[in-house]
């Protein structure tokens, strides 16, 4: 079928008002000034994007769903996005030691295969609940509203503070689905270049916070952090960033304080 881009994502009002399939975003905007290039490959008939217009309405009805419960549970919930590698998992475990004793945390874990992630998550005082997108002919690259959904019977939210859903490693189609979280957060890792927010704008302008990860690498990369900033603020200019190493513990205490202090 094709993925979808709609720009309203995350319930965020960016003027865009139109919807694509796959190609990189409009962004209006922007002010980068780049070539956005030519997408009348990717022109959409009316029929398809009335069909994927009730996929997306369905997830949103879901998502809202989730949401519900979520807070008569009185959880809040954070959607964890990045890039494979990026280090969401290496985050999360550093997270849970960090937190221990602090807040109840449950962890919905997204991936297309394998219990890797889950396991290593496992034993450190959160309950970890896995969502695996594969069917054996791949697999979803993102989870959407009903995945999670069908996660929560597994989870006891009536004795959680804070969930954290660690979503598939994409840049593209985790931003596009709303899952009933109340916060988003991304981790970039500095090993993925400059232009990234440039390149995959829809991820980067859904996040309320950017974690800025694996910084003890800088000193041995051909990477300027300031044009990474110039990008963001592009495309984003109200997003909190962190800036941290879980090799070396940097910033984990202000990520731990932003999770914190978004509980509702």
């Amino acid at each position: 079928m094709g993925r979808f881009h709609r720009h309203d994502e995350h319930g965020h009002s960016h003027g865009h008002g139109h919807t694509h399939e796959h190609g990189q975003a409009h962004g209006h905007g922007h002010g980068h000034g780049a070539d956005l290039g030519d997408h009348s490959g990717y022109d959409t008939g009316p029929e398809r994007v009335s069909v994927l217009e009730r996929i997306f309405d369905e997830n949103d009805a879901t998502a809202a769903a989730n949401r519900a419960d979520f807070e008569a549970a009185g959880v809040t919930v954070v959607n964890l996005m990045s890039s494979p590698g990026a280090g969401k998992t290496s985050l999360l475990r550093a997270t849970l030691q960090r937190l221990a004793g602090g807040p109840r945390i449950g962890i919905v874990e997204g991936d297309i295969e394998t219990s890797i992630d889950a396991d290593r998550l496992a034993g450190l005082g959160a309950a970890v609940t896995l969502v695996n997108t594969g069917n054996g002919f791949g697999g979803e690259c993102h989870l959407d509203a009903p995945m999670v959904r069908s996660a929560l019977p597994r989870l006891p939210l009536h004795e959680l503070d804070l969930v954290i859903i660690e979503n598939v490693g994409n840049l593209v189609c985790p931003a596009e689905f709303a899952v009933g979280e109340h916060s988003r957060a991304m981790v970039y890792s500095v090993t993925e270049g400059e232009d990234k927010p440039l390149k995959y704008p829809v991820m980067f302008r859904s996040a309320d916070l950017v974690v800025v990860n694996k910084i003890d690498l800088l000193p041995h990369l051909p990477f300027e952090l300031d044009a990474f900033y110039r990008n963001l603020r592009a495309v984003n200019p109200d997003a909190a960033v962190v800036e941290t190493s879980v090799l070396t513990g940097a910033g984990i205490d202000r990520w731990c304080d932003w999770l914190t202090g978004v509980r509702r």
